[in-house]
């Protein structure tokens, strides 16, 4: 058997204890790293994971999975490779102190009964912001800096960031959208697509023809960038998405739907529940729960039954009183 740790808020020690850890993120997983004679690099997540905001306090869940358990393996913001349990924990091992900014990915939720112990932890181990941060200029972009944490006021001053604060004007994002079709700009356009997942509004007639874009990474960023709008059309454009040949795409809406308490929004859930693929499925579970309608039970009711075991996981995670 090998031994893992997962590092997550306090606040959900309770949980974990009565009934094992959800399977959350668009991946729909738990990131784990191998139990090592070292504390500092088997708990090296924790300040990075603690500083992260609503985090007061964290625990370590320990979590023992069979040796041939399929997960994934590799250093953060790097590309994964598909291994045993075993062989992470391996590899892993073999990299000593060059094993900061590894992870393993488990992609399922584990059962209660995988949970070895919870217990506290102390924070003053691992890096922040990412492996090798010590000695480094600061990044002061939103997801690096948080505002009101200690000295982010001084350093967004004397370092703005061009990813950081407002979305810009509506002007100006629709004059990047032109130059990135004009010139056939896959990257810029999905640049450009993220910053109007910041707004609470938007030009739906203006994004809609990329819901047909040939590239999916295009349709799905236009899932994400409508997920939270109140524009009229919005749960229209969702809908459309919500027909891609890609599973992706249509895993991406599910996940974008959950954010939306709107009568489309529910329906068309219903209907992502009852997809032909298993990850899109599970992806719809969240919003299910959440939105709480006769017809979602239903689905839920029918997904409880499903013939993928990780879909079943999903649901009895998530619906667990």
């Amino acid at each position: 058997m090998a031994t893992f740790v997962h590092l997550t808020p306090a606040a959900g020690a309770a949980g974990i204890r009565r009934s094992g850890i959800k399977a959350r993120g668009e991946r729909r997983g738990v990131y784990l790293f191998p139990v090592l004679p070292s504390y500092p690099l088997t708990h090296q997540w924790l300040r990075e994971l603690g500083r992260r905001q609503g985090s007061r306090g964290m625990v370590a869940a320990h979590v023992r999975l069979p040796d041939g358990e399929p997960v994934f393996v590799g250093r953060y913001g790097q590309s994964d490779q598909e291994v045993t349990a075993a062989e992470a924990v391996r590899r892993i091992r073999e990299l000593g102190d060059g094993a900061l900014g590894w992870e393993v990915f488990l992609p399922r939720a584990v059962a209660r009964a995988e949970v070895r112990q919870v217990r506290a932890v102390r924070q003053v181990a691992g890096w922040r912001y990412f492996p090798g941060a010590h000695g480094v200029t600061p990044c002061v972009c939103a997801g690096c800096v948080q505002p009101g944490t200690y000295g982010s006021r001084r350093l967004r001053e004397r370092r703005p960031h061009p990813m950081d604060g407002p979305a810009p004007a509506s002007r100006v994002l629709l004059a990047r959208l032109a130059r990135a079709e004009e010139r056939a700009d896959t990257a810029a356009l999905v640049d450009t697509l993220r910053w109007y997942g910041l707004r609470r509004r938007g030009p739906v007639e203006r994004l809609a023809p990329l819901a047909a874009h040939p590239d999916d990474r295009v349709r799905r960023e236009v899932a994400r960038a409508v997920a939270e709008w109140s524009t009229p059309g919005a749960d229209g454009l969702l809908r459309e998405l919500a027909e891609d040949a890609v599973t992706e795409v249509r895993q991406t809406v599910a996940v974008a739907l959950s954010f939306r308490r709107t009568e489309a929004a529910a329906a068309l859930l219903a209907v992502l529940g009852r997809d032909s693929s298993a990850a899109v499925r599970d992806a719809s579970v969240d919003g299910l729960v959440e939105c709480g309608t006769p017809e979602a039970a239903a689905v839920l009711a029918l997904l409880a039954d499903d013939p993928v075991a990780s879909v079943r996981a999903t649901v009895a995670l998530l619906t667990e009183e």
